[in-house]
Formats: structure tokens, C-alpha cells, sequence
């Protein structure tokens, strides 16, 4: 899973084929900011660059792929964050901190912090703050309605303690069941490493497929 690949990176991993991976230096955070060291990333064209070849490994580890260089990313939490990027009243449209559109979700959850998950074709992420508001808007019932404000601040209240409630998403079509979830557990759950490490006593290097 992951952004297309610039040709420039394909063309530096065919010319250093077994180049030492890094770790430590980049990091995603909770709102799609792209961190080195600890300091955002403000640079457009870096910013794009970096979100162009962001994957995943075989072994859950998600990172930028650096011409020949593999980037290893702590996730402060999810491996994307997705965005409500639909004008006013329009239907639901998300797309993902790196650019990409999403087109289907398979699957959503909330914390006990309230905060929301869902599960794309591209990956799992959590929903950008900001948009909670206008995500929880495409929120309905058993009879596909959408809900007042106090019955579903009420029903919220319950997903937080870790009860089911009978809350779907509605998106493109296809209403999704939004179910509850413990923070701990999401990176297991869902199959991914948030702060991969190098492995001991030796420097990883990876070979280019």
C-alpha cells in the first residue's frame, strides 16, 4: 500500500540496490504533519515528496522510500490521517494527509478519547480533528437517518466507554458500521509497527526488489 513511486526514487534503488535504512528522523503526527527530529516539515515541495513515496513493508512498518534510502516513520498513531474534504453540505468526500482520495471505507471506529478510525483502501488512519464535527454529521441510524445533536452526544458517550451502539457511516453508498475501540490496541489490531526500531546488533540495509 502506498502513494505511486517517483521515477527518480525507482531509478536511485535499481543504482544502490542495498542502501542502510534510517530510523529515528522522520515522524507522522496525529494531524498529517510530516517531523524531522521533532521539527514539522513546512516545505511544500518536500512535503509532497515525502507523501508520494510513503509505504508500507511486509512487516508492518510504514516508511518514505529516499531515492535508494529506506526511511523508517514513527506514526504518533495511525499510519494516515484523513481529511473531510467536501464543501458545506455536500456528500462526504475524504482524502488522505498524503493527497490521496479515498474511495472506499471498509471499516470505522472510536476511541475512548473520541477520536475516529477508519479503514480505507489505502490503509488505517485517524480522522484530522478539525473535521470530527463534519464527519460525525454523516452519522445515521437504523433507519438511515442522521442523528439530533443531544441523541448522538449521548450515543458517542457510549462507543467511548467501549459499548456497541447502533451508529453507521454513511459513504458513497454504503453505510459502515462504526463500532468502539481501545487506542493500546489499534496498531495490533489493524497490523502495523508505530515506532519501528533498528534491529539489535546489526545495521539493516534494504535490498531493492
Amino acid at each position: 500500500m502506498g502513494a505511486p513511486v517517483d521515477e527518480i526514487v525507482l531509478r536511485g534503488m535499481a543504482k544502490w540496490p542495498n542502501v542502510r535504512a534510517v530510523y529515528g528522523w522522520l515522524s507522522l503526527d496525529r494531524r498529517g504533519n510530516w517531523l524531522i527530529r521533532g521539527e514539522r516539515i513546512t516545505h511544500p515541495g518536500l512535503i509532497a515528496f515525502i507523501g508520494r513515496n510513503y509505504a508500507r513493508d511486509g512487516e508492518g512498518r510504514w516508511f518514505f522510500q529516499n531515492g535508494p534510502q529506506r526511511v523508517f516513520v514513527a506514526l504518533e498513531y495511525a499510519p494516515f490521517v484523513y481529511c473531510v474534504v467536501s464543501p458545506g453540505d455536500a456528500p462526504l468526500a475524504i482524502e488522505a494527509h498524503n493527497g490521496m482520495q479515498v474511495s472506499t471505507v471498509s471499516g470505522a471506529w472510536i476511541d475512548e478519547n473520541g477520536a475516529v478510525l477508519l479503514e480505507t483502501e489505502h490503509g488505517p488512519g485517524v480522522v484530522h480533528d478539525r473535521d470530527l464535527e463534519r464527519l460525525l454529521a454523516a452519522l445515521i441510524d437504523t433507519d438511515g437517518k442522521a442523528f439530533e445533536a443531544p441523541a448522538l452526544d449521548e450515543l458517542m458517550q457510549f462507543v467511548e466507554r467501549g459499548r456497541e451502539v447502533p451508529v453507521w457511516l454513511r459513504f458513497r453508498g454504503s453505510n459502515v458500521k462504526v463500532r468502539p475501540i481501545r487506542s493500546e490496541t489499534v496498531a495490533r489490531r489493524f497490523g502495523f509497527v508505530p515506532r519501528p526500531v533498528e534491529p539489535a546488533g546489526k545495521k539493516e540495509r534494504i535490498k531493492s526488489p
